[in-house]
């Protein structure tokens, strides 16, 4: 099996993921409005899991496409193993069937965002390490290899290292401390974010390089230097996710700062490639550069929100609420989601300009990014409210404030159908 083949079949069970991550979202929002919604069937309490292991499987297995795809495209020396790729996809099958059936069936024994029983997280271990040894029988020499093959190479390897390091909770000395327990949780949360981030910026600095049609991006000192700041934030911008635990200020202080300067040198990357684009690259490329664009405007969103959220007066009221919930969507779907749909487009789903398939795909590109800053502002509202009332002298009930968001959560849950359904449209044409 050659790498190409490969790639497209991460990138079909990755698309897969993300529709199944689309439908359980929708229907476990309707528990804000409904409590009792599917409740007999394990209600909200199956359907986030479902739904978060769904958008996360979309990611690492979008994010492995990209790699494989990314690495079929430099020629040689770039030439990973098929079989052992193969054996990796096998794995991906057998630990998402077996993660699924236990939460449908109600079997949900894991920490936050990896709730399914440890022993489903052996498969994904094993396909991750098959991943590594592929990827450096592929890459050969890293000497003047462009910045993407370096980010790649290193979030491959430290999301192993932190993905286990998800798992010290199983172990009782780690287990029967709180502090300690709750620590490395949120630092791992943290941490594992900035392991796929290496993967995704890399695939965006290839897919730039594919659309100029020249090595620049991917070789310019800008690039390189968000490389090592990359490098230095998934190892410390854990920081600012232990913000309410009693830990030292320093390490809050230098997570938030690095977290933040990454984005501001990936907006200025973005801002100087797009400059150097002319017109006739632009409509030959037209969707990757438009996502490309998209991710653009959400990184600016999502960094606005994390400088108010830095704050630690702010910080105060809004951990926990749904403004923490808007800000981890705002990346996965604005950031992350926007940056794997270009790179599919550009590498597997063929250069789609602006006149081939242009109606449905153009309105289904506005519709995601309008539906989604509703849904985000929505969610912001509730997290508003709810800090609000939890910091509040007067002691009323919970049900009651909640019962204030309903019309919140109504439009909530009406933009989460209708990104949903416009997500469907380019997903279901990569197919």
């Amino acid at each position: 099996m050659n790498t190409n083949t490969l790639a497209r079949y991460f990138m079909v069970l990755a698309l897969i993921m993300i529709l199944s991550g689309l439908v359980f979202g929708v229907l476990a929002s309707h528990a804000y409005l409904l409590p009792d919604f599917m409740k007999s069937s394990g209600g909200f309490a199956r359907l986030r899991p479902m739904h978060v292991s769904a958008v996360l499987f979309w990611i690492l297995l979008g994010a492995t496409a990209c790699v494989y795809a990314g690495l079929s495209r430099l020629g040689r020396p770039f030439a990973p193993t098929g079989k052992l790729g193969l054996i990796q996809f096998a794995l991906w099958i057998i630990a998402i069937i077996g993660i699924f059936y236990c939460y449908f069936t109600g079997d949900i024994g894991g920490r936050e965002y990896w709730k399914f029983p440890p022993q489903w997280a052996i498969p994904i271990a094993i396909a991750w390490v098959l991943m590594i040894v592929n990827y450096f029988k592929g890459i050969g020499s890293l000497k003047e290899r462009p910045v993407y093959v370096w980010m790649w190479m290193t979030g491959v390897v430290f999301f192993l290292f932190i993905f286990l390091e998800n798992y010290l909770w199983i172990f009782p000395y780690f287990r029967t401390h709180f502090i300690s327990d709750m620590t490395i949780q949120w630092k791992v949360n943290g941490s594992l974010v900035g392991a796929w981030n290496q993967i995704i910026y890399g695939t965006s600095f290839f897919v730039m390089d594919r659309i100029s049609g020249n090595k620049e991006t991917g070789s310019s000192k800008a690039a390189f230097a968000m490389y090592f700041l990359g490098l230095f934030n998934l190892m410390f911008n854990w920081g600012h996710h232990v913000y309410t635990l009693p830990t030292s200020d320093y390490v809050r202080y230098v997570g938030y700062i690095v977290s933040m300067t990454e984005w501001i040198i990936f907006i200025k990357i973005i801002y100087t490639w797009r400059a150097s684009l002319d017109t006739a690259r632009k409509n030959y490329h037209y969707f990757p550069y438009r996502f490309l664009m998209a991710s653009d405007f959400w990184v600016f969103f999502n960094l606005t929100q994390a400088l108010l959220l830095s704050i630690p007066a702010i910080n105060l009221y809004t951990h926990g609420t749904h403004i923490t919930v808007a800000h981890a969507m705002g990346t996965t779907v604005g950031i992350n989601t926007m940056i794997l749909l270009a790179a599919f487009f550009e590498l597997g789903g063929g250069n789609v300009r602006r006149d081939a398939h242009g109606k449905w795909l153009n309105i289904s590109f506005w519709t995601i990014q309008v539906s989604l800053f509703v849904f985000l502002i929505a969610l912001n509202i509730a997290g508003i409210k709810r800090g609000l009332w939890q910091m509040s002298s007067e002691r009323i009930p919970f049900g009651e404030m909640m019962d204030t968001l309903a019309p919140v959560f109504a439009v909530f849950t009406g933009m989460g159908y209708i990104l949903m359904l416009a997500m469907m449209v380019p997903v279901i044409y990569l197919l």
